[in-house]
Protein backbone atom coordinates (compact mmCIF):
# COMPACT_ATOMS: atom_id res chain seq x y z
CA UNK A 1 0.00 0.00 0.00
CA UNK A 2 1.59 3.56 -1.02
CA UNK A 3 2.35 5.82 1.71
CA UNK A 4 -0.50 8.29 2.30
CA UNK A 5 -0.44 12.01 0.93
CA UNK A 6 0.75 14.39 3.66
CA UNK A 7 -1.07 17.51 3.27
CA UNK A 8 -0.70 21.08 5.16
CA UNK A 9 -2.94 23.34 5.99
CA UNK A 10 -2.51 26.69 6.01
CA UNK A 11 -5.73 29.10 6.76
CA UNK A 12 -6.13 32.00 9.34
CA UNK A 13 -9.68 30.64 10.28
CA UNK A 14 -9.00 28.24 12.88
CA UNK A 15 -12.83 26.65 12.05
CA UNK A 16 -12.19 26.31 8.68
CA UNK A 17 -8.57 24.59 9.41
CA UNK A 18 -10.86 21.97 11.73
CA UNK A 19 -13.40 21.65 9.39
CA UNK A 20 -10.57 20.58 6.59
CA UNK A 21 -9.06 18.25 9.06
CA UNK A 22 -12.26 16.52 10.07
CA UNK A 23 -12.74 15.39 6.36
CA UNK A 24 -9.43 14.79 5.71
CA UNK A 25 -8.95 12.40 8.44
CA UNK A 26 -11.03 9.88 7.01
CA UNK A 27 -9.69 9.30 3.70
CA UNK A 28 -7.35 6.58 3.89
CA UNK A 29 -4.68 8.14 1.34
CA UNK A 30 -4.51 11.39 2.98
CA UNK A 31 -2.82 12.72 6.09
CA UNK A 32 -2.68 16.05 7.72
CA UNK A 33 0.80 16.29 9.06
CA UNK A 34 0.61 20.30 9.88
CA UNK A 35 -1.69 23.32 10.45
CA UNK A 36 -0.68 26.93 10.00
CA UNK A 37 -2.39 30.16 10.52
CA UNK A 38 -0.67 32.79 7.90
CA UNK A 39 1.69 32.32 5.09
CA UNK A 40 4.87 32.92 6.77
CA UNK A 41 4.38 30.24 9.53
CA UNK A 42 2.91 27.76 6.13
CA UNK A 43 6.54 28.50 4.88
CA UNK A 44 8.38 27.36 8.18
CA UNK A 45 5.46 24.35 8.51
CA UNK A 46 6.26 22.85 5.08
CA UNK A 47 10.01 23.32 5.60
CA UNK A 48 9.89 21.51 8.91
CA UNK A 49 7.58 19.11 7.75
CA UNK A 50 7.89 18.33 3.84
CA UNK A 51 4.49 17.74 2.87
CA UNK A 52 3.40 16.78 -0.44
CA UNK A 53 0.72 19.09 -1.19
CA UNK A 54 -0.08 22.45 1.15
CA UNK A 55 -3.71 23.30 1.19
CA UNK A 56 -3.00 27.26 1.24
CA UNK A 57 -5.71 30.37 1.49
CA UNK A 58 -4.93 33.55 -0.18
CA UNK A 59 -5.65 36.34 2.02
CA UNK A 60 -3.93 35.81 5.22
CA UNK A 61 -2.44 38.40 7.70
CA UNK A 62 0.77 39.14 7.30
CA UNK A 63 2.20 37.25 4.61
CA UNK A 64 -0.55 36.16 2.05
CA UNK A 65 -1.14 32.99 0.39
CA UNK A 66 0.76 34.59 -2.94
CA UNK A 67 3.79 35.62 -1.19
CA UNK A 68 4.73 32.77 0.99
CA UNK A 69 4.23 30.58 -2.53
CA UNK A 70 7.35 32.96 -3.98
CA UNK A 71 8.58 32.23 -0.62
CA UNK A 72 8.42 28.30 -0.91
CA UNK A 73 9.38 28.62 -4.93
CA UNK A 74 12.94 30.68 -3.83
CA UNK A 75 13.44 27.56 -1.10
CA UNK A 76 12.77 24.79 -3.81
CA UNK A 77 10.57 23.33 -1.40
CA UNK A 78 9.13 20.49 -3.62
CA UNK A 79 5.49 20.35 -2.15
CA UNK A 80 2.57 21.11 -4.55
CA UNK A 81 0.59 24.21 -3.25
CA UNK A 82 -3.48 23.36 -4.12
CA UNK A 83 -4.70 27.39 -3.50
CA UNK A 84 -7.89 27.74 -1.88
CA UNK A 85 -10.35 30.78 -2.84
CA UNK A 86 -13.39 32.05 -3.05
CA UNK A 87 -15.05 33.06 -6.86
CA UNK A 88 -15.31 36.68 -5.73
CA UNK A 89 -11.62 36.75 -5.37
CA UNK A 90 -10.90 35.18 -8.78
CA UNK A 91 -9.04 37.61 -10.24
CA UNK A 92 -6.03 36.30 -7.45
CA UNK A 93 -5.85 32.86 -9.54
CA UNK A 94 -3.56 33.57 -12.38
CA UNK A 95 -1.06 35.31 -9.84
CA UNK A 96 -1.22 32.41 -7.90
CA UNK A 97 -0.24 30.03 -10.93
CA UNK A 98 2.41 32.09 -12.09
CA UNK A 99 4.04 31.99 -8.47
CA UNK A 100 3.67 28.46 -8.84
CA UNK A 101 0.73 26.76 -7.70
CA UNK A 102 -0.34 23.13 -8.80
CA UNK A 103 -4.05 24.48 -8.67
CA UNK A 104 -6.96 26.18 -7.02
CA UNK A 105 -10.50 25.12 -5.84
CA UNK A 106 -12.94 27.70 -4.63
CA UNK A 107 -13.82 27.69 -0.63
CA UNK A 108 -17.32 26.27 -1.37
CA UNK A 109 -15.80 22.97 -2.96
CA UNK A 110 -17.42 19.72 -2.36
CA UNK A 111 -15.64 17.43 -0.06
CA UNK A 112 -15.16 14.71 -2.31
CA UNK A 113 -14.28 17.31 -4.97
CA UNK A 114 -11.46 18.85 -2.88
CA UNK A 115 -9.82 15.10 -2.03
CA UNK A 116 -9.74 14.15 -5.74
CA UNK A 117 -8.08 17.78 -6.09
CA UNK A 118 -5.65 17.25 -3.63
CA UNK A 119 -4.81 13.44 -4.90
CA UNK A 120 -4.53 15.27 -8.38
CA UNK A 121 -1.97 17.60 -7.95
CA UNK A 122 -0.23 15.53 -6.00
CA UNK A 123 0.32 12.88 -8.96
CA UNK A 124 1.69 15.68 -11.01
CA UNK A 125 -1.34 17.45 -12.71
CA UNK A 126 -1.80 21.06 -13.24
CA UNK A 127 -5.85 22.28 -12.16
CA UNK A 128 -6.53 24.71 -14.91
CA UNK A 129 -9.53 25.57 -15.23
CA UNK A 130 -11.59 27.24 -18.40
CA UNK A 131 -12.12 30.67 -16.60
CA UNK A 132 -8.42 31.16 -15.95
CA UNK A 133 -7.35 30.37 -19.24
CA UNK A 134 -9.44 32.93 -20.82
CA UNK A 135 -7.93 35.37 -18.19
CA UNK A 136 -4.73 34.35 -19.41
CA UNK A 137 -5.46 34.99 -23.12
CA UNK A 138 -7.24 37.93 -22.28
CA UNK A 139 -4.16 39.54 -20.98
CA UNK A 140 -1.50 41.15 -23.19
CA UNK A 141 1.50 40.65 -20.67
CA UNK A 142 2.91 37.50 -21.05
CA UNK A 143 2.54 35.59 -18.36
CA UNK A 144 6.17 33.92 -17.88
CA UNK A 145 8.79 32.79 -19.58
CA UNK A 146 10.85 34.37 -22.47
CA UNK A 147 11.70 31.51 -24.85
CA UNK A 148 9.98 30.93 -27.91
CA UNK A 149 8.25 27.89 -28.80
CA UNK A 150 10.28 27.25 -32.39
CA UNK A 151 13.37 26.56 -30.19
CA UNK A 152 11.36 23.11 -28.38
CA UNK A 153 11.89 19.70 -31.06
CA UNK A 154 8.38 18.13 -31.59
CA UNK A 155 8.58 15.92 -29.35
CA UNK A 156 8.85 18.70 -26.79
CA UNK A 157 6.02 20.75 -28.18
CA UNK A 158 3.95 17.45 -27.86
CA UNK A 159 5.24 17.09 -24.55
CA UNK A 160 4.28 20.40 -23.70
CA UNK A 161 0.52 20.30 -25.05
CA UNK A 162 0.26 17.14 -22.33
CA UNK A 163 1.35 19.35 -19.82
CA UNK A 164 -1.16 21.92 -20.99
CA UNK A 165 -3.42 19.32 -20.78
CA UNK A 166 -2.89 18.53 -17.30
CA UNK A 167 -1.33 14.97 -17.71
CA UNK A 168 1.52 14.16 -15.47
CA UNK A 169 4.73 12.63 -16.30
CA UNK A 170 3.72 8.83 -15.78
CA UNK A 171 0.46 9.58 -18.40
CA UNK A 172 2.91 11.81 -20.64
CA UNK A 173 4.81 8.43 -20.73
CA UNK A 174 2.30 6.05 -21.72
CA UNK A 175 0.48 8.60 -24.40
CA UNK A 176 3.94 9.06 -25.90
CA UNK A 177 5.15 5.25 -25.38
CA UNK A 178 8.42 7.01 -23.39
CA UNK A 179 9.82 6.07 -20.23
CA UNK A 180 8.99 8.40 -17.13
CA UNK A 181 12.68 9.59 -17.39
CA UNK A 182 12.90 10.33 -20.67
CA UNK A 183 9.28 12.63 -19.81
CA UNK A 184 11.37 14.44 -16.99
CA UNK A 185 14.11 14.94 -19.32
CA UNK A 186 11.88 16.57 -21.90
CA UNK A 187 10.28 18.61 -19.26
CA UNK A 188 13.72 19.68 -18.02
CA UNK A 189 14.47 21.18 -21.57
CA UNK A 190 11.37 22.52 -22.27
CA UNK A 191 11.50 24.82 -18.54
CA UNK A 192 15.15 25.54 -19.44
CA UNK A 193 14.39 26.61 -23.28
CA UNK A 194 11.16 28.60 -22.17
CA UNK A 195 12.82 30.22 -18.99
CA UNK A 196 10.04 28.75 -16.84
CA UNK A 197 10.27 27.84 -13.22
CA UNK A 198 7.77 24.48 -13.25
CA UNK A 199 5.24 22.88 -15.03
CA UNK A 200 2.99 24.93 -13.86
CA UNK A 201 3.83 28.02 -15.86
CA UNK A 202 4.53 25.86 -18.67
CA UNK A 203 0.96 24.69 -18.84
CA UNK A 204 0.19 28.56 -18.67
CA UNK A 205 2.76 29.49 -21.24
CA UNK A 206 1.44 26.82 -23.54
CA UNK A 207 -2.09 27.93 -23.14
CA UNK A 208 -1.26 31.23 -24.32
CA UNK A 209 0.84 30.54 -27.15
CA UNK A 210 -1.92 27.79 -28.44
CA UNK A 211 0.60 24.85 -28.00
CA UNK A 212 -1.08 22.31 -29.18
CA UNK A 213 0.14 18.53 -29.01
Amino acid sequence: MADPIKVLLVDDHQVVRRGLRTFLEVQDDIEVVGEASDGAEGVARAEELRPDVVLMDVKMPGMDGIEALRRLRELDNPARVLIVTSFTEQRTVVPALRAGAAGYVYKDVDPDALASAIRSVHAGHVLLQPEVAEALLSQEETPSGQGRAGSLTEREQEVLGLIADGRSNREIARALVLSEKTVKTHVSNILMKLDLADRTQAALWAVRHGVDR
